[in-house]
């Protein structure tokens, strides 16, 4: 996780902590960072990093400089982002989605109707469909990715809704889970989601053209399989060799999260 461990935002299902105003970034993580992944012999990295609604630019330089310098050392290395919303500053998303990454994610985390209920003030449902549109709007061979829970009290219809703009945004991949309540702090689980329904999700995302759908109890925005497969979708575009199966990507390289 880049750039630091507090977070200026306070959504109510996430236990980072929080800050208005955090410590200042370290100048020389870019290069320690992309230093370490490239020794550490990844095929697939992600990187994630708090909200910095106190810099400028919401961190989105500082992302993109730790991506452009794994790419330089370790340029066979995938790299997939998970960002916030940069305050919904278009020109912030498409410095990262710029910088040389393969897989844009941002999460919309919930349906749009839950939406202030279950995230920080400044986030918004359609501020994130933005971001995810605009990232493949200014770098079309982006694979972009998305993630929503389920069991915050969401209906059946607004799970449709929200998988439909999202295919509406050209978004790529989709993961689906269950919420996990991190503290008596947080805001409660409304209900456990039977796998049959999370199975039902998957189907259906499918037949709407999403590329992958990984939809679980136990399914994370950062899912093994969920990488396993976007690696070859993107080797594929590449004219590289893909593996057989998840378990021999991860006999090959272990997958790292940042």
């Amino acid at each position: 996780m880049l750039m630091g461990d507090e977070c200026t935002r306070g959504c109510r299902f996430c236990s980072v902590k929080t800050n208005r105003k955090p410590k200042a970034l370290d100048p020389h993580e870019p290069e320690h960072t992309s230093e370490a992944i490239s020794r550490w012999g990844l095929d697939y990295v992600v990187l994630t990093s708090v909200d910095r609604d106190d810099l400028a630019d919401g961190g989105s330089k500082h992302f993109a400089e730790t991506i452009s310098k794994i790419k330089a050392k370790a340029p066979h290395i995938l790299v997939e982002c998970l960002t916030g919303d940069f305050g919904g500053s278009l020109e912030c998303v498409e410095t990262v989605a710029k910088s040389g990454l393969d897989v844009y994610a941002h999460n919309i985390e919930t349906v749009e109707a839950l939406t202030p209920y279950v995230r920080d003030r400044r986030a918004g449902f359609r501020q994130s469909l933005s971001v995810l549109k605009h990232a493949k709007d200014v770098q079309p061979n982006l694979i972009t990715k998305s993630s929503i829970m389920l069991g915050c009290g969401e209906t059946d219809e607004e799970v449709q809704h929200a998988l439909e703009e999202l295919r509406k945004a050209d978004v790529d991949v989709v993961t689906l889970g269950q919420y996990m309540r991190p503290t008596k702090r947080h805001m409660k689980v409304h209900e456990y989601v039977t796998p049959e329904k999370f199975k039902h999700w998957e189907k259906t995302g499918l037949e709407m053209g999403f590329k992958y759908v990984a939809s679980g109890p136990l399914v994370r925005s950062s899912y093994k399989a969920g990488e396993f497969y976007i690696s070859n979708i993107l080797k594929k575009r590449k004219g590289l060799p893909v593996s057989d199966s998840p378990e021999a990507d991860t006999a090959a390289a272990t997958k790292q999260t940042i």
